[in-house]
């Protein structure tokens, strides 16, 4: 807060004082000056009082309405900067004085009229940009929708554009896929070779430009990988090229796309087809070499009736050893082309509401669904179980006089239970065999499939029950089920677009020439914004993490759809207190995977990106003590919010998370969730950035340096 000094004050009135008494004593003769000499010395104790008194005052009045004055105007000056910076519309708050009040209704008034000019500029760039937003969308919906993974990656290897479909593979190729989702190897600004070898990648690209510098249209090239957790992918690599020329005179190179698929499934059904192959011709050639022999003695005239006989007779063996090799190996073949015919994964309770609409309309009855588990998946191919459920609804409601159906699915072990349940009209299994054996008809029309062939198909199973007590009858059919999905299940989360943003076109512009990372600007860094939740405070006296939660920012942009967020068992009791603010109980941590195995997916995603945390101090005290024990240390640059806000607002009273989100508008959802405090500190960080290039603060290197300066900096924790 801004004081006057006492001094400055007791110095101004004391001047004033000898110069008014200076005034007088110059304007007396000299029988005046003595005599006013004589009133004064003698009452100079009683001079100094009225001067103190005038000085406190003086200093009272000043601290009373001046010093308010003056002081408010610095912490308003930061506020109405917050609020010139902001990108949503943000007020600030009134105050009871009157003239304060004013300025700030001015102000607001200003914000208004800008915001107000921004939603017509907004609106006209909308309508301007309508088709760009359409193609965009387009491009959006192909790349959600495309079954093949997808990634595009600038010439430094960094992701710029990928698909949920290489979103789920690259999870599935984690070391850890059952922590965060494996969320630590794709995302954003994220380098490919955290996958790939970067030389095999180097030597695809380099013939990609061999290729296009001898004028090929579409130069392209192919190789297979072999990942970490040994899965076996099929790469193949195309030019993006840009519109200038290099010095040859061919097209640059901006980078490259990636198609991915992973054959690791095909390879292992292919070499067994190679196997049950050459274990045929193996046996089967002793058996042709005897067949031959016996053949090539039975053609002699002379041969004795006994040998005969006995030649005979290998012939029937071999012959009879041959078929069951060959129906042996029919068999298994029979049993491959059923596992490979053609499944999709599919929501449980999308799959029953498709098949309730299509049963009501074919037959004509209400259908009522029971599915309580939405998280299950099944692996099916939809429209020949339709048809199956199709044909036997039809065939219920015209053997039996039935007044409705009802679906009902639920987990069972690694399969799925569907029931078509009816009241009452049991039937044989005579009947039920008879159904499942003919062919499938729905509305008069005949199929050349059956219900055994759909069940086959699915490597599935169906019977008949019945629930005496309740005088219900039900087919039962026990099918494939699909490993959940991932997705996103937070709500904080979600609450952005419909559908993730899983491209950034800007990355185009960045190499690997760009400079030192403390001499890039803050722009252009990718930072990765954490938080973690402990037992207690201390982290040298056995407090530990139970929960780590961290967004990814490229660009400047906030990637609310590669979150990393994972419960610890810390391996030792939460205190109450504790509880009480993050809400984690032991139940919740009970199970979950220890520090040991969650820190090295952390440290890879945080992998070339500058960590960020609200008084960070306190979330590194926990890192650094278990460096020895996991042998992971976070070497990357670290900035801390509360310390780059006291850099902007120093004149602000408080640095508390919620009150710089306060001052920004940004909404605090999720506080004391590691998440939760993560995602409101990279909104913090995104509105400080553009302040800080107004102070001259551009570099990495300055904001560690200006942070420094501040007084919490000098704190310890």
């Amino acid at each position: 807060m801004l004081l006057p000094p006492l001094a400055l004050v007791a110095s101004a009135l004391g001047l004033f004082l000898v110069l008014a008494l200076g005034l007088v004593y110059a304007s007396l003769d000299e029988a005046g000056r003595a005599q006013f000499a004589g009133l004064l010395l003698p009452r100079a104790a009683l001079l100094v009082l009225a001067w103190m008194l005038a000085v406190l005052v003086a200093t009272a009045a000043l601290i009373r309405w001046w010093v308010p004055c003056m002081a408010a105007l610095p912490e308003l000056a930061e506020q109405t900067r917050a609020l010139a910076n902001a990108d949503e519309p943000l007020r600030l708050r009134p105050h009871p004085d009157a003239r304060r009040r004013e300025l700030i209704e001015a102000i607001n008034g200003l914000a208004a009229q800008r915001d107000g000019l921004r939603e017509d500029i907004a609106a006209q760039v909308a309508h301007a940009s309508a088709n760009v937003r359409q193609e965009r969308n387009r491009l959006a919906t192909l790349m959600a929708e495309l079954h093949q993974s997808v990634v595009v990656c600038n010439r430094d290897g960094r992701i710029l554009l990928y698909n949920n479909r290489a979103r789920m593979q690259f999870r599935a190729l984690s070391h850890t896929p059952q922590l965060a989702g494996g969320a630590e190897l794709v995302g954003i600004g994220r380098s490919i070779y955290a996958v790939f070898d970067r030389k095999l990648v180097e030597h695809a690209l380099e013939t990609v430009q061999q290729r296009l510098a001898r004028g090929a249209q579409h130069p392209a090239a192919q190789f297979v990988v072999s990942t970490r957790r040994g899965q076996l992918l099929r790469v193949q690599m195309a030019a993006v090229t840009d519109t200038a020329q290099d010095a040859g005179g061919s097209p640059g190179l901006s980078g490259f796309l990636l198609m991915l698929d992973n054959i690791t499934r095909s390879f292992d059904e292919q070499t067994a087809r190679d196997r049950l192959l050459y274990g045929l011709i193996e046996k089967s050639r002793a058996s042709l070499a005897s067949t031959q022999a016996a053949v090539e003695m039975l053609g002699y005239e002379d041969l004795e009736p006994a040998m005969h006989e006995r030649f005979l007779a290998v012939l029937r063996d071999e012959a009879a050893t041959m078929k069951r090799h060959i129906d042996e190996v029919a068999a298994r073949s029979a049993r491959n082309l059923h596992t490979r015919w053609p499944l999709d994964d599919i929501r449980g309770v999308e799959f029953v509401d498709a098949a309730a609409k299509r049963l009501q309309a074919h037959c004509r009855r209400p259908v009522s669904v029971d599915c309580p588990d939405p998280a299950l998946w099944l692996r099916l191919d939809s429209f020949s179980m339709l048809q199956a459920l199709t044909s036997l609804g039809e065939r219920l409601v015209s053997e039996f006089p039935l007044r409705g159906l009802q679906l009902r699915l639920a987990p069972r072990r690694s399969r799925a239970q569907l029931d078509l349940v009816w009241t009452g009209h049991p039937m044989s299994n005579e009947t039920v065999t008879s159904w499942e054996l003919e062919p499938i008809r729905i509305g008069g029309e005949a199929s050349p499939i059956s219900v055994r062939d759909v069940l086959d198909r699915h490597d599935a199973e169906m019977w008949f029950e019945r629930d005496r007590v309740r005088h219900q009858g039900f087919f039962r059919f026990l099918l494939p089920r699909a490993a959940a999905r991932d997705e996103l299940a937070t709500d904080i989360a979600s609450a952005a677009e419909s559908r993730p943003d899983f491209f950034d076109f800007d990355l185009f512009r960045v190499t690997p020439d760009d400079g030192a990372l403390d001499e890039r600007p803050l722009s252009e860094l990718a930072f990765t914004v954490f938080d973690v939740e402990t037992t207690g405070l201390d982290a040298e006296g056995g407090d530990q993490i139970i929960q780590i939660g961290a967004a990814r920012i490229v660009n400047c942009r906030l990637l609310r759809y590669e979150c990393f967020e994972q419960l610890v068992d810390p391996g030792r009791g939460i205190p109450e207190a504790g509880i009480s603010i993050h809400g984690i109980t032991p139940e919740m941590v009970a199970g979950k995977p220890r520090i040991e195995e969650v820190l090295p997916a952390f440290h890879q995603y945080a992998q070339d990106t500058v960590l960020v945390g609200h008084n960070v101090a306190f979330d590194m005290k926990f890192l650094q003590a278990l460096e020895r024990r996991t042998r992971l240390a976070f070497l990357q640059p670290v900035l801390d919010t509360m310390l780059l806000s006291a850099v902007v607002h120093p004149n602000q009273q408080s640095h508390r998370l919620e009150a710089i989100a306060e001052r920004f508008g940004i909404a605090v959802l999720g506080r004391h969730t590691a998440l939760g405090d993560a995602l409101v500190t990279a909104e913090i960080l995104i509105r400080l950035i553009p302040l800080l290039r107004d102070m001259g603060i551009e570099t990495l290197r300055q904001a560690r340096a200006a942070a420094k300066k501040t007084y919490y900096a000098r704190l310890e924790y």
